[in-house]
């Protein structure tokens, strides 16, 4: 049986993140080979992949972020089991990497995201497996979401729970903190589309069959049911469309209305948001 020193375990473990004793093992299994034990490592972490498969991973970090030219923005959901991994610095800090590639390379989907070198040694998805092997619970990139946009505005709300990203028509600097503010306002208001045309027609009949039961069970007359669903599928648009909600920093006017305000030309082309709460 190798030798197995205090060094080697200590560089074991501070190059792959895994506790001592599993760095031990790892050595003595290897026989003191290096690249052999960190992929015995990587295989534990596999193994601890399937047996944590059937979890929930409700808990997790939600981060946002744009390019240097604020052209693209992105979110990305890295999911754990529990609040106290969720704050751990170095779990946070693989979802900004993440997030940092993703800035870095655009990928278009997250299967591709999740393909995309970590490092030099492997993928994203190699990483996650690596961590659920340190962790020991569900770990998945669950959500990857982007905006191209003339200008591009990224929010994380407190906590890394929430986060939105919004697309711009137009760049400079009112435009921006414009943005900013319709960002925050998708975080709390969280809007399903951006107007009327972004609500799908499931939802549309969902709403107009609501407010016509609502109608009836308040014994309204039968010629003016459908009226009266239009008019509560038009109070569901204000409430739950971007451009048609009353903007949160002064209620008098939409959030189309405060954009105008800021430049007659100004609107947003699109946004996201994702969140754990």
């Amino acid at each position: 049986m190798a030798n197995i020193t205090a060094a080697e375990v200590n560089k074991l473990r501070k190059q792959t993140g895994a506790g001592m004793m599993d760095c031990k093992k790892a050595l003595v299994e290897a026989e003191g080979n290096f690249d052999k034990a960190i992929e015995i490592l990587r295989k534990k972490g596999q193994k601890v992949a399937e047996k944590r498969s059937d979890r929930d991973a409700n808990e997790g970090v939600i981060i946002a972020g744009t390019t240097e030219d604020n052209k693209f923005a992105a979110i990305v959901t890295l999911n754990c089991e529990t609040d106290f991994v969720a704050k751990n610095d170095e779990f946070v800090g693989v979802a900004k990497n993440i997030l940092s590639i993703a800035l870095n390379e655009k990928p278009g989907s997250l299967e591709d995201l999740k393909a995309k070198k970590f490092n030099s040694e492997m993928s994203i998805s190699d990483k996650i497996t690596e961590e659920i092997g340190k962790i020991g619970e569900k770990i998945e990139l669950s959500e990857f979401e982007t905006v191209n946009a003339d200008q591009a505005i990224a929010y994380n709300h407190p906590g890394n729970k929430t986060a939105t990203i919004v697309g711009l028509n137009k760049d400079g600097e009112e435009a921006h903190q414009a943005g900013k503010n319709v960002a925050m306002q998708i975080a709390a208001m969280a809007p399903i589309a951006l107007n009327a045309d972004g609500v799908s027609d499931e939802i549309k009949a969902r709403e107009l069959e609501i407010g016509r039961e609502q109608a009836i069970k308040e014994g309204k007359p039968e010629q003016i049911l459908d009226k009266i669903a239009q008019g509560k599928l038009q109070k569901y648009y204000k409430e739950n469309t971007l451009l048609n909600q009353q903007y949160f920093v002064d209620n008098k006017i939409t959030v189309e209305g405060y954009l105008k305000s800021v430049d007659k030309e100004l609107t947003v082309i699109d946004f996201k948001r994702s969140s754990l709460v």
